[in-house]
This record gives structure tokens, C-alpha cells and sequence, in this order.
């Protein structure tokens, strides 16, 4: 008894192992994670070094060439690049994608721990690349309080209280006031009193300490006493009397210098350092990250309804905040438009099946068991340990039509066999049992494409992996409701309506048409094919002259613009040009709000500095607004860009903000000699600009000079007056940046008091000159007595790339291109240009990751082609049977190229990836054909008339599961919804190729069979009868078979 007769005959045990099922699926439902993407761990670390006030020149020497030579050595090492700033050393590791760092952690912190580098640098620090790193949740608060000190306090009590949330990694609040004790050193009053900075530092931290200062013992009492000598500067005022010393006169009258006599004590506030502002009004930003693995749908809603209830509290009601981006909410959104998509998509198929087949309960029988092919679905997720994100939804949601084909191919059979006359129960176990092979086959076939996915590495295997198993789990799931649950539901509920005999369907206008055009094609195979051959060479030409890309964008509804002035500029003029572009901004009515943040980029964490800008831009809510991201940026771009010519300002989409701007194309060139390579990078600009209706600009790392004052020691002079360069060094270093002499307390808080000389004395080289540093002697001397000034431009970064020296060069093409035509530009110039023998070039971004991604989709869709013949030539027993069912996937490739052209859309990855299912899909049909001629043959029809039987019985069923699979899709296709636009591109190829290939299956799959079986090889072969008349083949077999059966001689015609 095989399973489709048990669930028949024991209805009842049926049920119940549905109901367990359903059970443990919905218990595993609740317990899957919620993210955007699987995990996408790039093997990719950072070891960040700095050493303050070193140039960038200074850098590299010291710090990041010796490193280099270090880390070169490490372990499956595949790239390594890095960047030297002012005061900064980043060197980027970049791996094998079969590691991950993990495995080489520990290698790389024993080299770190053991690596020589200068006094003044800081310990190097190993930071592994991680989403988390990233902002989940960003808000903009404001008060209407004026108290700063008091909003620091408030805001600084509310993060404690959220990072107590699961799932919170930490919070950070940018634009904060740095409050501190300002000593500003007169330098005059300094050189009369012959006082340098560090004199006035050391006294006030002398008056300003907290001592042990031993223990007494009393041995009488038995008891011990540890001692401890303080002395407390408890206000500003106490702070300026300070004495420095005391100077009698002549007369013998004592003269008392305090600390107010050389310089002015004030309160100061450090946060104009960085501007913040929401909306063109002060604001703090506060940044939310998460805890690896963390649910971000959940701990974000969870973040905000927290606050939510703490804002309600009277302490903190003078809070209002508006939320930037939320990382969670997007997932939420995306996610629920998969749902809606794969609801929708059953719904549509369900339709589909009804007005096939005019009976509404057989719909009914599909309706009610998608949702447990789905449910049981989820549970396989979690016992894999796969979480809801859009790759794994999206396979179930293009699933969703190949889902219901298993069942809607037993139910339409059952129908038949009920259409015959029979009684429900035997049409249920017949019609079933005909088509389980043909069933079993499809699975499998569809299953077996994914096979090659262990084939697969890097940044392709993280995201189709998740994919191809979704799918499999999901056909799987509805295949074992096909076998089941559906024929037992039918056996009970499923009727046939009057008048719907099979003999009247085999009679009607439609099937006569049919078997016309079958006959027709059947005499006409040589031109047919030949009409097949045309369309699959056009197919192969429109799929790759419609271009490629790596992947679709995604409209998240933020966009962020970056601003960068020359070096060297003041905080005022950067906020005077992000001003003017929040001018453009705000006139735009999709816009909701915008952060701006002048003097740094909150969002990589690297410090601040004066040039730089940022605009985080939020849009309303995707269905209130009537353009996408992309519109919005296109709308824009132009004006804002030219608002401030002397800046360099990129308009990008959230996700590639900071990862590489749209319509641009990145390259390295290397090079041990800095000359040569200046000379090559400045010629290839100039070829590539001569491209101007390609490319329109073009922009390198080396872009842009530093002014940088460069002090010259006169040695003889400087050991003349008792000094040495590093003690002169050190003394410098503190007058431009300050001595921490030490804290004091005020008002509960502890700050600092920094002793600084006033920033006149930057303004110019006399000033500075005028310096005064003491040497070991006590004696005061001039820093201009000692030393020269002289002012040179420097480079203000210097890129290396594997341990040469480097320039990176960022090109921008036209927005009506595509990636790889572009890049076909690109590559054009650089292979025609004559490289020195030790010059490389090296192309990176959205491009190195689409070149490494072709050869392993090209293997994905030669295996997957391959195992699915193997499949299929096990299933049918036969070699030459399955070549017949592969012929339709070259009839698929018209319908990919259509699908492309008519949506506009470029053959991305994910594209790619739909393609490789459509070899799965496509085949489907051809197989319910061929495994229905081969039974009619088992039966003793003889192959012409087999083929004939068949296409007419399989018509019906064929034409219902390719548009139930397109309708599934459809949803997913249109990209409706926010998030949707990662997936479309697989649901339109899976639709275009499965369209075109449906329509030619039926005229196309018999012709291939019949030059494959030799029964019907030379089916066109005319023969002469005895009388003289012309017959074909066909009409010889049957004379042949009728006069054998009726024991009469037969008279062979002669051919």
C-alpha cells in the first residue's frame, strides 16, 4: 500500500499528523529570527593605529609600512590595502571566503602585540567588519529646555535605562557639549614673568591632588590608619587665585602673581566641534547598535516603545525626537510585502485553478493546503537554523506557484478520472497514482538545480544558499501535500459539475484546433526547429545586450549626502554650504526630515574634522509618497551638487552610502615609484575624460593638498640653548592642542581644566614663533630663536595597495548606462594603454564583485542542467527521453529577454539566480508530456498517436501550472511594496521564460521526441502502396497493424 492509499483509506490519521505538524510549525514560526538579509559575514578586518599630530608621510614610514610587512604573511590573506591620514593609520585585511576571522584572529593579534612602533603612537587596534558596526537605529532629539547641562543629564539617564535592553549593543549621542575650564594663556604676561604653559599646568595640578601619604600604626589600641594628603580646587574663583609666586620690588614689598594675572579662567563649551541639526534646527543625534544576531525588528520596536514610555514621564517630557532610519521598521515592511506578495500570489492561483476547471471546491482543496506546505516550510527553517529575511521569503513567495503545481497537477488528474465517470474515491487513488512518476520527476528535477549550490563560495553562496533551500523545503513540503493530503481531501469533498465529461472535453473546438496544430508541426518538424533555433539565438543576444549589473537597488527611503570642502577650512564655511543644500532639500514634498552633522561622519565613527558634512535625508512612508528614492535623488542631485562648486558633494542611497556612490566605477593603480606613478594616473584621466559621452568626471585619491606649517630645527642652535629636537617637539605639540593640567568638581561634574594658549597664536609664524619653551636650565627661549618655518602642500592621505604605493580612481558614468557597459568603456582604455612592467591596475566595487560572480553562476547553471538530465534520466529509465524535456530551456531565453527589456531591468545576480531556477521550472511541463506519452506506449499506442493522446490530455494541466506559477510570481515581479525591489528581478525572468517556454513545450517537445524515437524518426517518409498511391509512415504502420490483426496477407508498399 503506497502513501497515497493510506491517507485515503485512514482519513482521520491523516488529520492528525497535519495537526502535529501544524503545531510544531507554528511553534518554530515564532522562534525564527527577523532580519533584512542572511548574515553576510565578509572575511574583513581593520587593524586602526594612531598617532596623534604625525603626518601622513610620518604614517607610512613608521607605522603602516611596518605593519604591512607584518600582517603580509598572515593566513589566507587575499588583499591588502591601506590608508595613512593625519594622525591615522587603516590597514584593511581582506580574505579567503572559505575563512573567517576567527580563524585568524589570534595570528593577527600576536603579530600586533609584538609590532615596533614609534613612542607617541597608540597600541594598534584589530577591529573585525561587521553590519552590527552600523547604526540599526538612528533618531534626532531636541529639548525645550536651554539647560545643556541638564539635557545631558536627562538624555544620559534615558540611554542607561534602554541599554538595559536585550539585544542592545550600545548607544551613542552625537553633538553633546564637551563642557571644560578654559586657562587661556596670555603670552605676553607669560614672557614678562618668564612662565611657560607647562609651568602654569604644573602648579595648578600641584594644588589640585589626592596623595597616599603612608599609615600609622598604634599598637596600644591595636589598630591601623592609612593617611592621605588632598588639596581640592572647589570653584573657578579659587582656580584663578592660584598663586604662581611671589616678587619682591625694591623696596622690599612683596608683589603676589596669581593665575589671573596671566591668563583669563573661563567655562568653555567644546561642542562646536560638530554641528548637529534636525530639520535646520540644533538637535542631538543618538545612534542605536545592535548585539550580534540580534532580532532588529524586535529589539528596535522594543527601543522605541520604551521610550515612548519614558518620554511620558514628567522628568523627560521636554524631549521630542523623530526617527532617521530604523533598520527594524524596513525589515518589517519588506517582510510583511513578501507575506502580502505570497498571499496575493495563492490567491491569484486559486483563481486560476477555478475558472479552469469551473468547480469551486477544488480551489478550495489547493487553498487549504498551501498554507501547510508553507507552515511546514518554516518549521525545516528553523531546524536549519535559517531566520525570516528576504532571500528565504522571497524563495517561498517565487515558490509559491511551483508550491501549488504538485498539488493543482493531482487535482486537475483526479478531476479526469472523476470527468470518466468514475466514483470519487477510485478516481482519487487512479488519478493520483497516473501522475506520481510525473510529479516525483518535476520535484526532483526542480530540487536537483540547487544541488550545485555546495559548489559555490563567497558573497553568492551567502545570499543563494538561504534561497535555493527556501525553495527546495518549500517543494518538498508541497509535494508530500500532494501525495497526501490532497487526494484524501478530494476523495471526500471534490465534484465534478454536470455536463463536464472528459469525451466532451476531447471534442471540443479547442482540442480539435489542437491536434490540427499538433499534426501540422509534426509534418513540418525541420522548419519548426529551425524557427526554435532563431528565437533561442535572439533569446541569448536580447538577455546579454540588455546589460548587467551586480544588484537592483533597494528603495529604503533614506538618502544621505556627503559634503567635503578643501583641507584647511573653517567649521563656519562647511555649515554655510550644507545651509544652502538644505535649501534645495526641504522644497521637495517627499522629504520628512533631515539630519544635518557639520564637522565629522557620525555614521563611520572616525573622528571629526571642520571640512566635512553630512546630510542623512528621510522620506515619508512608501505609500504616501508618489516618487522612489532613486526619482527623488535624480530630482535633486543636479542642485544640490552645484550649490557649492568648490565642494566635492555625492548624493547616494542609504545602502551604498560609504560603500562606493551609484553610476561610478572604481580602479587602483600601483606603483613602487611615486613619480611614474603620478605621470600614469594622470594620462589615463586624461583618456577618460576624452570619453565625455561616457564618463563626465573623474576623481582620485590623491585629489586635494594640505597646507601644513613645517618647523625646521636648527639643530646647533637648539643644543646651544639646552635642547634636544624631541623635548622641542613635545613642547610644540602641547601648544597646539593643549595641557590636561588636571579636574575639578562643579556642580557634580567632574571637568577638566586645559591649559591652552589662545588660538591667536595659530594665526601666524611670528606668533607661533613667539613661543616660549624653557629648556634644563630654567631659561626661557623664543621658538623663532631656535628654529625656521616653512609652508609646503601635502598629500592629505596616502593609499597603499598590496605593500605599493597606490592612487585609487573613482569614475562617473552616465545614469542611462548599465554597469558592465560602462565598465566595457572603462576596460577598453586601460587595456589599450601601455603600463610600465610595474604598474598594476587592479578594478574594484560593484564590478570586481559582479566578475567574480559570472563564472560561479555559469557553474550553477551548466551543473544545474546537468543534474537534472541525471534526474531525470534515472526517474524515466531512459537516456534519450530526458534530452527531449531539456530542449525547453532554450525556449525559455526569449522570454527572459523579453521580460528584461519590456521592465527595464539589467541582468543582475538576482536575475541570474531566477534563471537558474527557471531550469528547475521550465522542464516541469515537458516532463508531465513525456511521462505521459511513454505510459501511453507501455499501453501499446504506437508513438504518433501517443504523442497526439498526450498533448492533448497534458494541455489542460500544462497551461493551469505555468500560469498558477506565474500568478504565484506575479506579486513578487511587480515589486510592489517596500524592499520588494531585491527580488523582482528573479520573479520577472522566472515569468518571461516560463511564458514563452509553455507555449512552445506543446509544439516543440513532441517534434524532439519523435526524431529521438525510432518508431516515428522518419515519421514524414512516404511510402507507395501497391496500387500506386503515396502514404505516410503513419498511414503504413496502421494498414500494417489492421490487415496483421486480421490474419491477412499485407501487401508492403515500396518506399
Amino acid at each position: 500500500m503506497n502513501i497515497t492509499q493510506f491517507s485515503i483509506r485512514r482519513p482521520i490519521f491523516t488529520i492528525v499528523v497535519m495537526a502535529m505538524l501544524v503545531i510544531l510549525s507554528v511553534v518554530s514560526l515564532t522562534r525564527l529570527p527577523v532580519q533584512l538579509m542572511p548574515d553576510i559575514d565578509p572575511p574583513i578586518a581593520v587593524v586602526a593605529t594612531s598617532y596623534p599630530g604625525a603626518s601622513p608621510n610620518e604614517i607610512v614610514q613608521t607605522v603602516t609600512e611596518p605593519l604591512e610587512e607584518d600582517l603580509s604573511s598572515v593566513t589566507g590573506l587575499n588583499n591588502l590595502q591601506s590608508q595613512s591620514q593625519e594622525g591615522t593609520s587603516l590597514i584593511i585585511l581582506e580574505f579567503n571566503f572559505d575563512m573567517t576571522i576567527s580563524d585568524i584572529e589570534l595570528e593577527v593579534r600576536d603579530i600586533l602585540d609584538t609590532a615596533e612602533l614609534p613612542e607617541g603612537a597608540n597600541d594598534p587596534a584589530f577591529i573585525e567588519f561587521d553590519i552590527t558596526m552600523f547604526p540599526s537605529l538612528q533618531m534626532a532629539v531636541n529639548s525645550e529646555l536651554s539647560d545643556n547641562l541638564q539635557i545631558e543629564n536627562d538624555l544620559t539617564e534615558i540611554t542607561r535605562q534602554l541599554e538595559r535592553i536585550e539585544g542592545v549593543a550600545s548607544l551613542t549621542i552625537s553633538g553633546l557639549e564637551t563642557r571644560e575650564v578654559l586657562v587661556e594663556l596670555d603670552t605676553a604676561e607669560l614672557q614678562n614673568y618668564g612662565l611657560s604653559q607647562q609651568d602654569i599646568s604644573d602648579i595648578i595640578s600641584s594644588k589640585n591632588l589626592s596623595v597616599p601619604a603612608g599609615t600609622i600604626v598604634d599598637e596600644e589600641e591595636g589598630y591601623t590608619i592609612t593617611t592621605r594628603t588632598t588639596a581640592d580646587i572647589e570653584s573657578i574663583e579659587e582656580l584663578r587665585e592660584i598663586v604662581l609666586f611671589e616678587m619682591p620690588d625694591e623696596e622690599g614689598d612683596v608683589t603676589t602673581v596669581t593665575l589671573d594675572d596671566v591668563a583669563e579662567v573661563t567655562f568653555n563649551s567644546e561642542s562646536d566641534e560638530i554641528i548637529t541639526r534636525l530639520n535646520q534646527v540644533d538637535a542631538l543625534q543618538l545612534d542605536m547598535m545592535l548585539e550580534d544576531g540580534a532580532n532588529a525588528a524586535l529589539v528596535n520596536s522594543e527601543f522605541r516603545s520604551e521610550l515612548d514610555e519614558l518620554l511620558d514621564d514628567e522628568r523627560y517630557n521636554h524631549f521630542d525626537y523623530a526617527v532617521l532610519y530604523d533598520e527594524g521598521q524596513y525589515i518589517t515592511d519588506s517582510i510583511d510585502s513578501v507575506y502580502v506578495a505570497l498571499i496575493s500570489g495563492a490567491g491569484l492561483a486559486m483563481l486560476v485553478l477555478f475558472l479552469f476547471l469551473r468547480n469551486v471546491r477544488a480551489p478550495l482543496i489547493i487553498g487549504f493546503a498551501i498554507p501547510f506546505s508553507i507552515l511546514t516550510t518554516f518549521a525545516l527553517f528553523y531546524f536549519v537554523d535559517f531566520s525570516i529575511n528576504m532571500m528565504t521569503l522571497g524563495g517561498l513567495a517565487l515558490g509559491i506557484g511551483m508550491l501549488i503545481d504538485n498539488s493543482v497537477i493531482v487535482i486537475e488528474n483526479i478531476y479526469r478520472h472523476m470527468s470518466m465517470g468514475k466514483p470519487r474515491m477510485q478516481a482519487a487513488k487512479d488519478g493520483t497514482k497516473e501522475i506520481t512518476s510525473a510529479v516525483i520527476a518535476a520535484t526532483l528535477t526542480t530540487a536537483s538545480v540547487f544541488l550545485p549550490v555546495v559548489f559555490v563560495t563567497g558573497i553568492i553562496s551567502q545570499l543563494f544558499v538561504p534561497l535555493a533551500l527556501a525553495i527546495v523545503f518549500s517543494l518538498f513540503s508541497s509535494l508530500f501535500v500532494a501525495l497526501t493530503i490532497v487526494p484524501m481531501l478530494a476523495s471526500r469533498f471534490l465534484k465534478v459539475p454536470k455536463g463536464m465529461s472528459e469525451a466532451a472535453r476531447k471534442e471540443s473546438t479547442q482540442m480539435s484546433a489542437l491536434r490540427k496544430m499538433t499534426r501540422f508541426t509534426l509534418r513540418h518538424r525541420f522548419l519548426v526547429l529551425v524557427f526554435a533555433v532563431l528565437v533561442f539565438v535572439a533569446g541569448i543576444w536580447g538577455v546579454f545586450n540588455q546589460g548587467m549589473e551586480f544588484m537592483p537597488e533597494s528603495d529604503e527611503g533614506v538618502f544621505i549626502v556627503t559634503v567635503e570642502k578643501e583641507q584647511g577650512v573653517l567649521l563656519n564655511e562647511t555649515f554655510e554650504t550644507v545651509q544652502g543644500i538644505e535649501e534645495i532639500i526641504k522644497e521637495n514634498e517627499n522629504v520628512d526630515s533631515y539630519l544635518s552633522t557639520i564637522g565629522g561622519n557620525p555614521m563611520m565613527g572616525f573622528g571629526t574634522e571642520a571640512n566635512v558634512g553630512q546630510i542623512m535625508v528621510t522620506l515619508v512612508p512608501f505609500d504616501d509618497r508618489d516618487a522612489s528614492t532613486f526619482d527623488v535623488i535624480d530630482a535633486l542631485e543636479e542642485d544640490i551638487i552645484e550649490s557649492d562648486t568648490s565642494a566635492d558633494i555625492a548624493v547616494s542611497p542609504m545602502m551604498e552610502a560609504g560603500l562606493g556612490e551609484p553610476n561610478t566605477l572604481a580602479f587602483t593603480l600601483t606603483d613602487d615609484n611615486r613619480e611614474r606613478l603620478d605621470e600614469t594616473e594622470a594620462e589615463l584621466i586624461d583618456l577618460i575624460l576624452e570619453e565625455d559621452e561616457t564618463f563626465y568626471a573623474v576623481e582620485s585619491s590623491a585629489d586635494g593638498e594640505n597646507s601644513e606649517l613645517q618647523i625646521i630645527i636648527d639643530e646647533e642652535d637648539a643644543m646651544e640653548e639646552g635642547f634636544v629636537p624631541a623635548q622641542v617637539a613635545m613642547q610644540l605639540f602641547n601648544a597646539s592642542n593643549g595641557i590636561a593640567a588636571t579636574t575639578m568638581e562643579h556642580d557634580g561634574e567632574f571637568l577638566t581644566i586645559n591649559v591652552k594658549y589662545p588660538e591667536s597664536i595659530l594665526d601666524s609664524e611670528e606668533n607661533f614663533g613667539n613661543i616660549l619653551i624653557p629648556n634644563n636650565e630654567g631659561e626661557y627661549i623664543a621658538l623663532a630663536n631656535i628654529a625656521s618655518f616653512e609652508e609646503v602642500e601635502t598629500e592629505p592621505m596616502i593609499l597603499r595597495d598590496s605593500l605599493s604605493e597606490a592612487r585609487s580612481i573613482t569614475v562617473w558614468y552616465d545614469s542611462d548606462m548599465v554597469l558592465n557597459d560602462a565598465y566595457t568603456e572603462l576596460n577598453n582604455i586601460l587595456e589599450d594603454y601601455e603600463f610600465h612592467d610595474d604598474t598594476t591596475y587592479n578594478v574594484g566595487g560593484n564590478v570586481e564583485l559582479l566578475l567574480d560572480a559570472l563564472p560561479q553562476i555559469a557553474l550553477l547553471l551548466i551543473l544545474g542542467v546537468i543534474f537534472t538530465y541525471l534526474v531525470m534520466a534515472a526517474q524515466f529509465e531512459s537516456l534519450r527521453a530526458p534530452i527531449a524535456i531539456l530542449m525547453t530551456i532554450p525556449l525559455a531565453f526569449i522570454g527572459v529577454a523579453l521580460a528584461l527589456i519590456i521592465t527595464q531591468n539589467a541582468l543582475s545576480v538576482i536575475a541570474m539566480v531566477g534563471a537558474v531556477l527557471l531550469i528547475g521550472i521550465v522542464v516541469n511541463n515537458a516532463i508531465l508530456l513525456v511521462d505521459f506519452i511513454l505510459q501511453q506506449k507501455a499501453k501499446g499506442m504506437d508513438t504518433y498517436e501517443a504523442i497526439e493522446v498526450s498533448v492533448q490530455n497534458r494541455f489542460r494541466p500544462i497551461l493551469i501550472t505555468a500560469i498558477t506559477t506565474i500568478m504565484g510570481m506575479l506579486p513578487i515581479a511587480l515589486g510592489l511594496g517596500e524592499g520588494q525591489e531585491m527580488v523582482a528581478p528573479m520573479g520577472i525572468v522566472v515569468i518571461g521564460g516560463l511564458a514563452t517556454s509553455t507555449l512552445l513545450t506543446l509544439f516543440i517537445i513532441p517534434i524532439v521526441y519523435s526524431y529521438l524515437d525510432k518508431e516515428t524518426r522518419d515519421i514524414n517518409k512516404k511510402y507507395m502502396t501497391t496500387d500506386g498511391q503515396l502514404i505516410s509512415k503513419r498511414e503504413f504502420l496502421r494498414l500494417k497493424k489492421e490487415q496483421e490483426n486480421n490474419g491477412s496477407e499485407y501487401g508492403y508498399p515500396n518506399e
